[in-house]
């Protein structure tokens, strides 16, 4: 057993301490010396490669094309319009000068006063300020739209509390920004990109997510309405895992952004805003992780198959020879593979470090077990070996990558279902959550009731979903008329 293994803590004693030393130990990131910053490491990047590849494929699909906007936004940009700036304003960056000079000891650097910006420039925390003032220059008619944008870019919330890749000062994300011609084309592209992050959860996170949308209070800044999609962490906690919001026209009259609709008359453009980031990491950690380490869905692992051989001497050319061959079957079926046949590091280590790792299937070539025609299979998710024929073992790979796919889909969606609550009692409720789970709750709509139950339980209203049957009822809090359930839980 591997050191780093041994060290790990259990989720059933700390899972919050459990969540952070698995991103360490498994190689995924670790804080920078920068305040409230990470650096994603290369095993940990991989796997946000591959997010990213296949997130675009989908973006694309639909008409959109990536573009990239800049990194500082003058403040009067900000202010212009209003709900958006109150939204941002706390956690915004500010770059007051652009020159540093060498200090009078000459021994470090100073900030140049002579060197004040006439106007302070803000670290994007979203794009829709500077990317809409652009798009009044591209827009003048109907024919012009829609624009479909998007861009993989980095941005800056200052946070007090961070957490690497749930809640990070500096993250990554895409964030998408469309211009339509009238209201229905953006509400429909606003819908049609919450469905696309919940068909990438599902089919390549293995996440299950539920979606909604959400009260006025949690909505973005700026917007008429946001779509959310929300998944469950083992420990019962909520992940807003990625949102889309219908902005209307606002950004369009708060940049002049007008065209000449097919009447000729002038109009003001519809806009809609939609993103993920990095956090998709937290969620696929939580979701399925073990502990033992990561447990990775195999459509996004950046290893699928592991290759360890055992044996010694001349009985290692054998091995490689017959790996060789299976690990170009395996590339040539597009799987990705990694033979290890590294000398300076015993097979057990290897053993515990792949499995710390989540790599879905590990394949044990040993001399012995060569010279009968078979050869042991580990999967991941489930820790279960198998002795398999070594002929066909490349049909048996791809079959078992699809079934670790869908099981660990079927196991968190279990999970989540079996932690999924109707409540009418305040009383009950206030002592269930603190347990975790998802609560399906009457709520009477109003803001003062919102705030109690946060206040209460430090549990948010998540979302008015869309997959429970609405039924009108009685809130469990004010006793006022409800007419829907929305999702309550303790989140992330």
């Amino acid at each position: 057993m591997a050191k780093e293994l041994k060290n790990l803590t259990k989720r059933s004693e700390d899972y919050s301490k459990w969540y952070n030393e698995l991103v360490v130990k498994a190689d995924l990131a670790e804080q920078a010396d920068v305040r409230g910053c990470m650096v994603i490491k290369p095993y940990g990047y991989a796997i946000w490669e591959k997010m990213q590849r296949q997130l675009d494929d989908m973006f694309k699909e639909t008409g959109v094309q990536n573009a990239y906007f800049p990194l500082l936004i003058p403040k009067s940009f900000l202010s212009k319009e209003a709900e958006h700036v109150e939204g941002f304003a706390k956690e915004c960056a500010v770059v007051t000068h652009y020159r540093l000079k060498t200090n009078e000891t000459h021994d470090g650097v100073v900030v140049d006063p002579s060197a004040k910006l006439e106007e302070e420039l803000i670290i994007r925390p979203t794009s829709e300020t500077i990317i809409w003032n652009t798009y009044k220059n591209w827009i003048n008619s109907y024919r012009d739209l829609p624009i479909l944008c998007n861009q993989w870019c980095n941005v800056m919330r200052w946070e007090m509390r961070t957490r690497l890749f749930l809640r990070t000062s500096e993250f990554l994300w895409q964030e998408g920004h469309t211009a339509h011609a009238t209201r229905e084309e953006a509400e429909e592209r606003t819908k049609q990109m919450i469905n696309i992050y919940a068909k990438f959860a599902e089919e390549y996170m293995a996440v299950p997510v539920i979606q909604g949308v959400k009260s006025e209070t949690e909505r973005f800044a700026g917007a008429l309405d946001t779509y959310t999609i929300e998944a469950m962490m083992q420990d019962g906690k909520a992940l807003q895992s990625g949102t889309s919001h219908f902005l209307g026209q606002n950004f369009g009259k708060a940049f002049d952004v007008q065209f000449l609709n097919k009447e000729n008359k002038p109009e003001y453009a519809w806009a809609t805003s939609w993103g993920v980031s990095t956090r998709l990491m937290g969620a696929l950690i939580m979701t399925h992780s073990d502990d033992n380490g990561l447990v990775l869905p195999p459509k996004l692992a950046p290893i699928q198959v592991v290759i360890i051989p055992i044996g010694k001497g001349d009985q290692m050319q054998m091995l490689d020879e017959k790996a060789d061959a299976i690990v170009n079957n395996l590339k040539a079926m597009g799987i990705s593979v990694k033979y290890d046949n590294a000398d300076n590091k015993r097979p057990g280590f290897k053993f515990a470090d792949y499995e710390l790792r989540g790599v879905p299937v590990r394949l044990v070539l040993g001399a012995r077990d060569l010279e009968q025609g078979i050869v042991e299979v580990m999967r991941r998710d489930t820790l279960e070996k198998e002795s398999v024929s070594i002929e066909g073992i490349e049909a048996y790979i791809k079959n078992l990558l699809d079934e670790i796919q869908a099981n660990i889909l079927k196991k968190a969606k279990d999970f989540r279902d079996s932690h999924i609550y109707e409540c009418d009692n305040y009383e009950e409720f206030k002592e269930r959550v603190k347990d975790g789970g998802f609560f399906l709750c009457h709520w009477d709509g109003t803001e003062e009731t919102e705030a109690k139950i946060k206040e209460d339980t430090q549990a948010t209203i998540r979302c008015v979903p869309f997959m429970f049957e609405q039924t009108e009822g009685v809130d469990m809090v004010s006793g006022k008329p409800s007419k829907c359930r929305v999702l309550i839980a303790r989140a992330y």
